[in-house]
């Protein structure tokens, strides 16, 4: 699966990209792969602030629950809500029809410090899945 050039990465895998204030967030192929067969997206209301490292939202595996971290401060904006009746996009196209949150960022630093393509792709070498 090709990993998309333009977004930054976290440790955490997830991926994000930022179109002027507006960060999209979801996560990595890494990431779906070692949770597993997804059966619950757990996704926040829209409206709801959260800071760098909140737990934004929860994925459920039969085997494990993934969470996933806001890398900026702001206040959500929207969510993928089809992915709360169907996970599938998550699993079939996690950097496309899988994103999970858009977060209007009043603080896009924390964008700014999460990995590029190549560095996160480096980071995969010795990554721990859990």
């Amino acid at each position: 699966m090709s990993r998309p050039q333009d977004a930054r990465y976290s440790e955490s895998h997830e991926w994000a990209t930022l179109d002027g204030d507006v960060l999209t967030l979801g996560v990595t192929d890494f990431a779906i792969e070692h949770l597993g067969d997804i059966v619950f997206v757990d996704l926040p209301d829209v409206g709801s602030d959260l800071g760098p490292g909140d737990t934004a939202c929860e994925i459920e595996s039969v085997k494990a629950v993934g969470e996933v971290y806001a890398p900026v401060t702001g206040t959500i904006e929207a969510v993928n809500e089809g992915l709360a009746d169907d996970p599938s996009p998550l699993v079939a196209d996690p950097f496309g029809a899988g994103w999970l949150m858009k977060i209007k960022a009043s603080d896009t630093s924390g964008f700014e410090s999460l990995m590029d393509l190549a560095a996160y792709e480096k980071h995969l070498e010795t990554a721990d899945p859990g």
